[in-house]
């Protein structure tokens, strides 16, 4: 769920372990700790909050190793306390594991492990890896004593090992959440993610499930659980390590905020053409034939991604003239969903690592569906496991809060829309013109919507204290409106709620007084008039008005009270791109309320970056 990460090498080892940790602090954590060798000994530091306390643990009783391993912690089992902290050990202290995931049958296994006389100090189930591996460790190293551990285990991990009695080696394993190998010039990484690693290698090497890498001065060997050698390519990771930094801005999310266009423009380049009138997606792996017979779209996703996925289901039914429905990754499989040789399932994922993402993936390919990932990072397991991949070049996404993953994902979706209008016969070069048109325009104009941060300021000023706020939206707008209320929930606490502006009367008109905020999405579109409908509703019972539209557009602006309402507009684009600029303004509003009532901006309590337990 949160940071590992691991390192052999010639570099000072604490600070490779600590800047680790610390590019690692945007998943998400409630506890950190380190372990390292040194002399035959292995000696840990732990801490209970921020990585910063941990930071003054080492300065107060300094530590030096040969090689060791971090993590950051984000509780499942058992309180957020300093005895809680990774790394665990076992009975001996000579063996160390650091985890992410659960291990759902940890309490037999602890039953049975206290029966045979091992001693458990916390409340977690990591510790039982430590203490399953001591029961197996004999003369054959460190790593065949974690295959057998493994045969014990049932849950999803990853997990990463050292052992003072089999010195100079780190073992690591991955079944579910990511685990990352870097390696460099005489020295090697293992992370959960990427940016831990990336200001020291960008060659990078993903483990599949139920694979293992031994890690040594000399090398790094990849195995099957069975000890079974595996060949593994490396990965060249084009991410720039400057684009995980802030910048000079205060939040990891208003940079990525205010890093779209060039997000946008990534994502878009190189991929359609006006004078063709045609959109090349090279990555999608899937013969125009198979696509031509497709009669159905299925899209899975989670949180953030799951919003972009209903806004891709006007794109794709808009465009394409077929039918999609939009699932929870982690609703769709426990319900026998129907699946067909017809269907094509396309997952969004940020991070290609979302566990209740995989599980619906995987159950719609058992069930015979072709399958398409769209995601952010090269060589996740998404990306693997999929027929083909629209890959969003947005970059690091370090901030919890998803904002230009999302607005990637959306451009994506529009380009795989088009994609498959043009393979089915529905988009003629002609009709499709105008939207590349739009997308190729649509970074210019994300940037002149970016001016609006001084307005949502203000409004901010007037609205953080607010305990409840209502996002209205109609058509392809009203995903924004849910993604508008998410972010405003996520990180500021404030309790929002996001509706189709048509089923206002029928519960949340109830809600609206003098004290509810309503923000509503209304550009100049064949729906606006109904909107001037639920903002004179809305009005009428006393609401605070926030309203978005486009430039141009009066319609909206009589209705409103200057002493209490908000106008905030956006540059007039395609129809179907309005999404992309309308969401901007919500961001923004978000992260300066959440400032405004000093939240944790980039990493908000109780919720990690990537998702990978269910």
């Amino acid at each position: 769920m949160c940071g590992i990460i691991g390192y052999i090498g010639q570099k000072p080892l604490v600070s490779v372990l600590i800047d680790g940790l610390r590019r690692l602090e945007y998943r998400g954590y409630d506890s950190a700790g380190v372990a390292v060798v040194r002399d035959g000994e292995i000696e840990l530091r732990r801490s209970a909050g921020k990585l910063a306390r941990l930071e003054e643990v080492i300065a107060t009783s300094p530590l030096e190793g040969e090689y060791g391993i971090g993590h950051t912690r984000w509780a499942t089992h058992g309180r957020p306390t300093e005895e809680n902290a990774h790394p665990h050990r076992d009975c001996t202290g000579r063996i160390v594991v650091v985890h992410n995931g659960i291990i759902e049958n940890y309490l037999p296994l602890k039953h049975q492990l206290q029966k045979e006389g091992h001693r458990f100090v916390t409340e977690t189930d990591t510790e039982i890896v430590a203490h399953l591996v001591e029961r197996e460790m004999k003369d054959d190293g460190l790593e065949n004593a974690v295959r057998r551990a493994l045969l014990y285990m049932r849950g999803l991990f990853g997990l990463v090992l050292i052992s003072a009695d089999d010195p100079g080696k780190i073992v690591a394993v991955r079944n579910g959440p990511p685990i990352v190998v870097g390696l460099g010039e005489d020295e090697f990484f293992v992370a959960s993610d990427i940016p831990a690693i990336l200001s020291h290698t960008r060659d990078v090497v993903f483990l599949g499930d139920e694979e293992m890498a031994i890690v040594t001065r000399s090398g790094v060997e990849f195995t099957d659980y069975a000890g079974g050698s595996v060949s593994k390519k490396s990965t060249r990771v084009s991410w720039d390590p400057v684009m995980a930094e802030k910048a000079g801005y205060k939040h990891f999310m208003l940079k990525e905020i205010f890093e779209q266009p060039i997000a946008v423009k990534e994502t878009v380049l190189g991929r359609a053409s006006i004078e063709s009138g045609k959109v090349f997606l090279q990555e999608i792996a899937i013969p125009d034939a198979v696509l031509r017979d497709v009669e159905r779209v299925v899209i899975l996703a989670c949180g953030t991604s799951w919003h972009a996925g209903l806004v891709g289901k006007y794109l794709i039914e808009t465009l394409a003239r077929l039918p999609v429905d939009v699932d929870y990754g982690s609703e769709y499989r426990y319900r026998d969903p129907i699946v067909s040789k017809n269907t094509l399932a396309i997952v969004l994922t940020q991070s290609g690592e979302t566990a209740d993402t995989l599980a619906a993936l995987r159950e719609a390919k058992k069930k015979g569906a072709r399958s398409i990932a769209i995601c952010n990072v090269v060589g996740s397991m998404a990306t693997r496991e999929t027929d083909g991949t629209v890959y969003t070049h947005a970059g690091p996404e370090i901030g919890v809060a998803s904002t230009k993953a999302f607005t990637s994902q959306l451009v994506a979706l529009h380009l795989l829309a088009m994609y498959l209008g043009q393979i089915k016969g529905t988009l003629t070069p002609d009709a499709a013109r105008p939207h590349i048109e739009g997308l190729t325009q649509l970074p210019l104009l994300l940037e002149q919507t970016l001016k609006c941060e001084g307005l949502t300021e203000e409004i901010a000023r007037r609205f953080h204290q607010r305990s409840d706020f209502l996002y209205l939206g109609r058509g392809i707008n009203y995903p924004i409106a849910l993604e508008g209320a998410l972010k405003l929930k996520e990180i500021s606490y404030i309790h929002a709620e996001g509706y189709p502006a048509g089923e206002m009367k029928h519960g949340p008109i109830a809600l609206i007084d003098e004290q509810m905020p309503v923000v509503t999405i209304a550009p100049h579109d064949h729906v606006f008039e109904k909107m001037i409908g639920n903002v004179q509703e809305a009005k009428a019972r006393g609401g605070s008005i926030i309203a978005l539209t486009t430039e141009g557009n009066d319609g909206i602006r009589d209705l409103l009270n200057p002493s209490t309402d908000f106008l905030i507009t956006v540059p007039n684009s395609h129809p179907l791109l309005t999404p992309v600029l309308m969401v901007v303004p919500l961001q923004l509003l978000s992260y300066h309320i959440a400032v405004r009532r000093g939240c944790d901006v980039d990493q908000p309590r109780n919720l990690a970056k990537s998702v990978t337990v269910e």
